[in-house]
């Protein structure tokens, strides 16, 4: 048996060069610590299930024959593998970016001063001709910015730079990179802010309070986003756009920011020609006015404000047991169709939720007959109405670390929402790379 691991605490560079680690060694299994970093721990609550990464608890580590350790090179940092510390029969590889005595005796070691671990499995990555999905390039370059700034701390490498630059062009995306990393900003994006709040408005569509806010800038100004997110919070508005008019090349960079999907910030701004997810979007629109783009936007709001409906994201009809079904027929339904869980309904009625976890309530080979109501939860099952938005699905899967949200409407269940499908929504509303 083969496992990765990176050290405890873990953040964006140790998960994405995990997650590298099974792109390089494709039979290895993923384990992480249970102490990882807050904003590590809400991407994992919707990613989860595309990485399989498990935990110490569910290793035997009697059967582990390879240990590859990224993002450090001491056993101090790695306390959830101690079994394995004083195994003199471990082949151990090591990729890290911490140059200096390596407190593990390795076989093999990648060590090298870059910004990022995740910068020196890329690279190897890129040498081996690797498939990467979207997802996966997102993550890998979250790393990197969070390493190294954005790019902007001492630490950058040259290394660095052309791992990011592979990223997105293996389809890394910056709105949801961004949406998990909170960057700083300077004293330049302090002043736009500035100018910004002192020329504030407030305007009413359809039951929303809205904000443009023009401005003229020199130049490329940096985290722009950032600038428009933090006025949106503090004029207090449902959303908030940004129309930065840069005058020498006659072009008009529009940001938006939102805080509910009754106000979808890609739909609205694919609209103008440009794209985003729910939260966030951006257009480039060269040759008009800033008042033009302005009276363009406020009818593009007016048209395009519905909310997405859980209804068109939820599967449906679902597949569903009663509470007397046997656990050895909830065991073959899961098999056969692929699910990791299943409602258990009873008249209409949700009366517990069957998952692969519940199966280690089994203690003798005789309770596979036994009705699943026996080790089903029932207790504190979490259920959204149908009337609720995407977004708020994301907030309760995120908040309790659930893979799958029953839908219910008159008190009987409609549908499932899964991590899956809200994985789904987001991801499809990015923006064409092109713009």
């Amino acid at each position: 048996m083969k496992i990765i691991t990176s050290h405890k605490g873990t953040d964006f560079d140790g998960l994405a060069s995990v997650v590298a680690g099974t792109v390089l060694y494709p039979d290895a299994v993923p384990v992480l610590s249970k102490t990882i970093n807050p904003n590590v721990k809400n991407f994992l609550a919707l990613h989860k299930e595309l990485f399989q990464i498990k935990s110490p608890q569910e290793i035997d580590f009697n059967l582990v024959q390879q240990l590859i350790i990224v993002d450090t090179n001491s056993w101090s940092r790695l306390d959830h593998i101690e079994p394995l510390r004083n195994r003199t029969d471990l082949d151990i590889f090591v990729w890290d970016h911490h140059p200096g005595d390596c407190e593990i005796a390795a076989t093999w070691k990648c060590v090298r001063e870059t910004g990022a671990t995740i910068t020196l499995m890329t690279e190897q990555i890129r040498e081996q001709g690797k498939k990467l999905t979207p997802v996966q390039a997102t993550l890998f370059l979250a790393g990197i910015y969070e390493d190294t700034g954005g790019l902007f701390f001492p630490s950058t490498t040259a290394a660095d730079a052309y791992a990011a630059g592979y990223l997105l062009e293996q389809n890394a995306d910056l709105i949801v990179l961004n949406s998990f990393l909170k960057p700083a900003y300077n004293a330049e994006q302090k002043n736009i802010l500035f100018e910004m709040l002192k020329s504030a408005e407030r305007i009413k569509i359809n039951q929303h309070t809205i904000s443009c806010n023009i401005l003229e800038v020199e130049g490329h100004v940096g985290n722009l986003s950032i600038v428009v997110n933090m006025y949106r919070e503090i004029v207090n508005v449902n959303a908030a756009f940004g129309i930065f008019f840069e005058k020498n090349r006659k072009v008009c960079i529009v940001i938006g920011r939102s805080n509910t999907d009754e106000l979808n910030m890609g739909s609205i701004l694919r609209g103008l020609g440009g794209g985003g997810h729910p939260g966030a979007g951006s257009a480039m629109i060269k040759s008009l006015e800033p008042g033009e783009v302005r009276a363009m936007l406020i009818e593009q709001i007016r048209k395009d404000h519905q909310p997405s409906s859980l209804q068109e994201l939820m599967t449906y009809p679902i597949v569903s047991v009663s509470s007397d079904t046997s656990m050895k027929k909830v065991a073959m339904i899961l098999r056969e169709k692929g699910f990791s869980g299943l409602p258990v309904v009873d008249d209409k009625k949700l009366v517990g939720i069957i998952s692969r976890r519940d199966f280690r309530k089994l203690k003798r080979e005789n309770q596979i007959d036994s009705p699943v109501k026996a080790f089903m939860s029932r207790d504190q099952i979490i259920t959204i109405a149908s009337g609720k938005s995407p977004a708020e699905a994301a907030n309760l899967i995120v908040k309790h670390d659930i893979g799958r949200i029953p839908v219910i409407e008159n008190e009987e269940i409609i549908g499932i929402i899964t991590r899956t499908d809200v994985m789904r929504y987001f991801y499809n509303l990015v923006p064409d790379k092109g713009l």
